[in-house]
């Protein structure tokens, strides 16, 4: 947990001189309550500017102003300088958690993101858009809202045969069914239209699908394609070749952060608050770590390169203590992996988007569309160094080229 670093004492008489102490810095704050008021709660804000906030909450009050003022309140200022919107948010979640453990969602406005689930528990499982994460099923995201997710599982279910409907599948063949089941949309396990087995093998398709971003789908569908041409089939290998131009559409509006959330391994570079330094987030499995700084100043003078330490740093996600190797979090971690996921899609959507993400991507989204070497495995797998080193040093330069940036990304 990232701790407040920085204090200040506070008396009315001399509240010129500690306005001229704190910085004016993007900060998170905490307002401590002087000894004679027993049992008044701390006040935990964050703001753009720490001076200019404080003068407002703490310099003397107007008379007919209702707005509040802490005064006679206030006896002593701990804060913590965040140089990007990204850590202002991680920080000011960490101590509202900490210090309103029951309601800090509500007090932060932070909401769980959408993802799309497949309850793997079910017999006949559906996919489907929700802002709860249980302890199992395949889920994939985030998305910007659940209506995103929504249609963009509308899109790409038209592809597979597994059900829509919230019915109890009860495989009674006097059912009458659905309009997706007469339609030939649907494997109809309603009415006994397929075995389990044959279910259980579309499934499978479609967490294949979602795991490798499409791959698993495309490869499937150009080998086909493939084998109609060589038959000379040409009207199937036409109507295969509709099929996957119908998957490239599907795909067309899935954001690069969306994907299955044991997969979802990538770094947030933030500007740092001190000088001439990058802040980096390592996110693994949807879990947001403590930052690194990148100290460049001091880096030259060390014997490793900056992208060995970057190595030192993420290269430990293959072991056996990462959590994307340990598998699902256990149930008292799946509040805390909801809110992390909040958190970097509240970041991620937001535009403009202040900072830089990239994402290591897991062999199986790549491997899908044949056999590979060991190489290219290998290098499947690895973190873009020399992207995140490039984006280094545009987020060191300075701040006119920040909307140059942002057009890059």
């Amino acid at each position: 947990m990232l701790e407040l670093d920085s204090s200040a004492e506070f008396n009315p008489a001399y509240d010129v001189e500690f306005f001229a102490s704190v910085p004016s810095r993007p900060a998170i704050f905490v307002v401590d309550p002087r000894e004679e008021l027993t049992g008044a709660n701390q006040f935990l804000l964050r703001t753009a500017n720490l001076r200019e906030r404080l003068k407002r909450l703490l310099g003397p009050p107007e008379p007919s102003s209702k707005r509040l003022n802490l005064r006679e309140f206030a006896a002593r200022i701990r804060y913590r300088v965040a140089a990007s919107p990204f850590e202002l948010n991680l920080l000011h979640w960490q101590h509202a958690r900490r210090l309103w453990p029951g309601n800090y969602r509500e007090r932060t406005r932070l909401r769980p993101p959408a993802v799309l689930k497949v309850s793997l528990t079910n017999a006949y499982p559906r996919c489907y858009a929700t802002r709860r994460i249980g302890a199992s099923g395949f889920y994939f995201g985030p998305f910007r809202s659940r209506r995103e997710a929504d249609v963009f599982a509308s899109g790409f279910l038209d592809l597979f045969k597994i059900r829509r409907c919230q019915i109890k599948i009860r495989r009674d063949p006097e059912f009458p069914g659905c309009i997706y089941s007469e339609m030939k949309m649907c494997l109809a396990p309603c009415f006994a239209g397929c075995t389990k087995e044959e279910y259980d093998l579309e499934v499978e398709r479609v967490v294949a699908f979602l795991g490798t971003g499409g791959g698993s789908l495309t490869a499937e569908l150009e080998r086909e394609r493939e084998a109609a041409s060589e038959a000379l089939d040409f009207e199937r290998a036409a109507a295969v070749h509709r099929r996957v131009e119908k998957a490239a559409e599907a795909l067309r509006g899935l954001p690069e952060v969306a994907r299955r959330l044991e997969d979802l391994n990538a770094v947030v570079l933030q500007r740092a608050a001190e000088e001439n330094a990058v802040a980096v987030f390592a996110v693994r499995a949807g879990h947001i770590e403590e930052p690194r700084l990148l100290r460049f100043a001091e880096l030259a003078s060390e014997p490793r390169s900056v992208e060995q330490i970057l190595r030192e740093w993420l290269e430990p996600s293959d072991n056996e203590n990462s959590p994307s190797a340990k598998g699902s979090a256990p149930q008292h971690g799946l509040r805390e992996l909801e809110d992390h996921l909040g958190l970097v899609a509240r970041w991620f959507y937001k535009k403009p988007r202040v900072g830089e993400i990239f994402f290591r991507e897991a062999t199986a989204r790549t491997s899908s569309a044949g056999p590979q070497d060991a190489a290219s495995a290998k290098r499947n797998t690895e973190w873009p160094y020399r992207r995140i080193l490039r984006a280094c040093s545009r987020l060191l330069a300075p701040e006119e080229s920040e909307s140059a940036t942002d057009e890059h990304r």
